[in-house]
């Protein structure tokens, strides 16, 4: 997937437990875990706001776009 998730990143970071987090936000320890591996297909502005103002980071330190290539070298 070339969306990058880096949340875990971002929590190891500022040394922050997900539990803290998913408190202050308002999610369930569970729905931050599928969160922080990418498996979820979208998120609210809100929760991002909460994330961002929490990790007092921006939206862009959290989500990485990575190209992925095709066998002969185009971009899909």
């Amino acid at each position: 997937m070339p969306i990058q998730v880096r949340l875990g990143v971002m929590l190891a970071e500022r040394n922050v437990k997900s539990k803290e987090l998913a408190e202050y936000v308002g999610i369930t320890e569970a729905n931050l875990s599928l969160l922080k591996k990418g498996h979820v297909k979208g998120v609210r502005f809100e929760t991002l706001e909460r994330i961002c103002d929490f990790l007092d980071c921006q939206p862009g330190d959290l989500l990485r776009y990575e190209r992925v290539e095709s066998v002969e070298g185009e971009a899909l």
